[in-house]
C-alpha cells in the first residue's frame, strides 16, 4: 500500500518507483477510501455551509488527494480526442503538455455533473453524500483496475505498461475481485438500487472507455486510465442523486 499511496497520492510517504507500485496495482481500489477521507471531512465539518460550496470544497478535496494526477489525464484525452488524424497522431497529442479546447470541454464534461450531483447528495442528507463521495472514490479506481487488467498499452513506452504486465495471474484474479465487491460493500448503508449502481458503475466506464481508446489511440495510457476513473466517479455520482 505505501507504494500505491507514494504513485497515486500526494501523501507524504516514501516515494516509490514505477515497478513497485505496479506490483502492487490490485490493491488500487483500497486507495479510494485513503483519497475520499479528505472529502468525507469537508462534507461532514461542513455540513453548516451550503451544499453547492460544502460539495466543491469536498470534491477539490479528493481531487488534490490525487495531486490532480488523473484530472491532467482528462485534459489531455479530451485534447487528444479532438485530434483528426491517426492513432499515432492523438498519441502524440496525449503526450502534449499544452491547453486545448478539447482539454476544457472534457474538463466540464466529467466535473460540473459530478459537482452538480454532489450537491444535490448533500442538500438530502450530508451523510448520504458523505457515503456517496466515498463509494464513488472506490469506483474511480475499481474503473481504472479494470482498465489495466483488460487494456493493452498503446505503446511500450508508455507508463500503463508495468501496471498492464503487472495484471496478471493471482494479481488479477485478486484485483477484479476487489474492484467488484469493494464498491458494491461500502454502498450498502444508501441501499439496494445504490449498491447495484456502485457494482456495475466501474465495469461499465472501463468497457466504454476501452472501445474508444482502442479506437482511438490504438490502446490505453497512464492518462486514459486515469481519464476512466474521473468519468466513471461522475456517472455514479449522476446515478446515486437520482435517489437523493
Amino acid at each position: 500500500m505505501r507504494s500505491l499511496l507514494s504513485f497515486f497520492t500526494i501523501l507524504p510517504v516514501r516515494g516509490a518507483t514505477l515497478h513497485e507500485a505496479a506490483r502492487n496495482v490490485y490493491l488500487l481500489p483500497l486507495i479510494g477510501i485513503v483519497a475520499g477521507i479528505p472529502g468525507v471531512l469537508f462534507v461532514l465539518l461542513g455540513s453548516a455551509l451550503p451544499a453547492g460550496v460544502a460539495a466543491t470544497l469536498a470534491l477539490g478535496a479528493v481531487l488534490l488527494a490525487a495531486g490532480f494526477h488523473h484530472t491532467d489525464g482528462v485534459m489531455d484525452v479530451g485534447d487528444a480526442l479532438m485530434v483528426r488524424g491517426s492513432q499515432a497522431r492523438r498519441r502524440e497529442v496525449l503526450k502534449d503538455t499544452r491547453f486545448g479546447v478539447g482539454a476544457a470541454g472534457a474538463l466540464f464534461l466529467v466535473y460540473a455533473p459530478a459537482l452538480a450531483a454532489l450537491a444535490a447528495l448533500l442538500a438530502a442528507s450530508p451523510l448520504r453524500g458523505a457515503f456517496a463521495l466515498l463509494v464513488c472514490e472506490v469506483a474511480a479506481r475499481s474503473a481504472m483496475l479494470f482498465m489495466l487488467a483488460f487494456g493493452m498499452s498503446a505503446e511500450k513506452t508508455s507508463s500503463s505498461n508495468p501496471f498492464v504486465q503487472a495484471m496478471g495471474g493471482a494479481n488479477r484474479a485478486l484485483g477484479l475481485t476487489i474492484a467488484l465487491a469493494l464498491p458494491p460493500l461500502l454502498a450498502l448503508p444508501l441501499g439496494g438500487f445504490s449498491a447495484f449502481a456502485a457494482l456495475t458503475a466501474a465495469p461499465l466506464a472501463a468497457v466504454c472507455a476501452l472501445r474508444l481508446s482502442n479506437s482511438a489511440f490504438g490502446g490505453i495510457s497512464g492518462d486514459v486510465s486515469g481519464a476512466t476513473g474521473e468519468a466513471a466517479r461522475a456517472f455514479l455520482l449522476v446515478v446515486l442523486s437520482t435517489t437523493a
